[in-house]
């Protein structure tokens, strides 16, 4: 996978001027569903080589904003922008071909088949499936996640199958990916690994949309954050610059409390005992 330096020093003109645009830009988003607005005036902007954290409580409609990245969903109003050039995607077909592609937080995958034969279905023409083993063992020991090809997903751990969903996206080459709740079913040592994979494809210029409850990894990934709250921009911030509570504060509308244990009380006599 070759993509432009995310310096633009020693590079024309014209390749400068890339960098100064957008990877993505939602303007004024909508979507209606009766007099229900799940998506209010939404605008936000994910730059060229970024990690951006898309935060929100559960509720906060983050899901379908991200549906109309991906084409499954049209909105009500408003336009999609990318590379500064208004676009109309339809379908994930569509969103392919520009360069959007997601790692979903439920796997897609078919426990009775192969590591490539899984990734092969996600690829669009006809394959070699000897060449696509070679190019799948290629780019995932590039970029720190070592895949079996000819592994049956049935015999894979968890974070396993993730790497599978990642490398079939790598494997597009493309300029914006969407990671939904990476982290949740990952142990630490294998998020400390994606973390690095995922600053590496930022320095290589892909943008990654970032979206996690886990406000202490987002601190530490993202360079950018936009947050919803009922499908409206609450705020967006640096959240390198921001605290866990402050960040929480911003999702939630109000202070966010620690969960304390309850205090053990005596109880009375039993009502009701079973005996064999």
């Amino acid at each position: 996978i070759r993509r432009p330096p995310r310096s633009t020093q020693g590079v024309s003109s014209a390749a400068s001027d890339v960098y100064k645009r957008q990877q993505l830009e939602i303007q004024n988003i909508t979507k209606s569903y009766g007099d229900l607005k799940a998506n209010d005036d939404i605008s936000l902007s994910i730059k060229p080589a970024s990690i951006h954290a898309l935060l929100g409580e559960n509720g906060a409609w983050k899901s379908t904003l991200v549906k109309f990245i991906l084409g499954c969903l049209q909105p009500t109003l408003g336009v999609l922008r990318w590379m500064g050039r208004r676009v109309l995607i339809t379908s994930p077909a569509d969103a392919r071909q520009l360069g959007i592609a997601m790692v979903f937080q439920h796997f897609s995958l078919f426990e009775a088949l192969t590591v490539v034969e899984n990734i092969a279905l996600s690829l669009d023409g006809s394959l070699d499936i000897d060449a696509l083993s070679t190019r799948v063992n290629e780019v995932s020991m590039e970029y720190g996640l070592p895949l079996d090809p000819t592994a049956l997903v049935a015999d894979l751990s968890v974070g396993e199958r993730q790497r599978i969903e990642i490398v079939r996206c790598l494997l597009q080459e493309p300029r914006l990916l969407i990671m939904d709740e990476p982290t949740a079913v990952l142990t630490p040592q294998e998020a400390d690994q994606l973390f690095v994979t995922l600053r590496r494809l930022s320095e290589e210029g892909c943008a990654v949309l970032y979206i996690s409850h886990r406000l202490e990894e987002v601190k530490q990934l993202c360079h950018d954050a936009t947050i919803l709250r009922n499908g409206k921009v609450i705020s967006r911030v640096d959240p390198q610059e921001e605290t866990v509570a402050s960040l929480a504060r911003l999702m939630v509308g109000d202070d966010v409390q620690k969960a304390q244990p309850k205090v053990a009380v005596e109880t009375g006599k039993p009502l009701l005992t079973v005996t064999r």
